[in-house]
């Protein structure tokens, strides 16, 4: 399997996996890094509001490995409701941070579905290799700092905010 970022559209499902490339300045799915002074920022973008959430929690990923390192040998569903989008992004990546953290692995996959301020997911990962992973830092949690969830002017939509680390 490519490496490459990749995302797949089915039965209004949008996913994002195991890519190291940014995208900013293009029209494709995609996520990179904020600058910030202490912490790191995140933002993910993708045609539609799932596929942008779903590029940020892999731009999570990023924070603290390269995703194309983690495997996907398990899954974990994630949940969350809020009637706006912009807590609804920042549940989000929280509910990620947590399950990185309480299960002890990592993510490479998500796939996102989003309905009247619901969401749900699955996370595909595996357990945490420190040799294999080498973890830069761990992420303490999504902050309302830069927080973004917009579609842009091109149609495409980006999700954003800073991460403590």
């Amino acid at each position: 399997m490519d490496h490459a970022n990749r995302s797949k559209q089915a039965d209004n499902l949008m996913y994002a996996e195991d890519s190291g490339q940014r995208v900013s300045g293009t029209t494709r799915p995609g996520w990179e890094h904020l600058s910030h002074a202490a912490d790191i920022g995140v933002c993910g973008y993708g045609s539609s509001m799932e596929e942008a959430f779903a590029q940020a929690a892999l731009a999570l990923t990023a924070i603290v490995t390269d995703p194309g390192l983690v495997r996907q040998t398990e899954t974990v569903q994630v949940t969350c409701e809020c009637p706006d989008n912009e807590l609804l992004f920042v549940d989000w990546l929280n509910a990620v941070i947590y399950a990185m953290v309480t299960r002890n692995m990592l993510f490479s996959r998500f796939r996102v579905e989003i309905h009247d301020g619901k969401l749900s997911a699955t996370l595909d990962g595996e357990a945490i290799d420190r040799d294999r992973h080498e973890p830069a830092v761990e992420p303490k949690g999504a902050t309302y700092t830069e927080l973004k969830v917009e579609r842009q002017k091109d149609g495409r939509w980006m999700a954003q905010c800073i991460i403590d680390v």
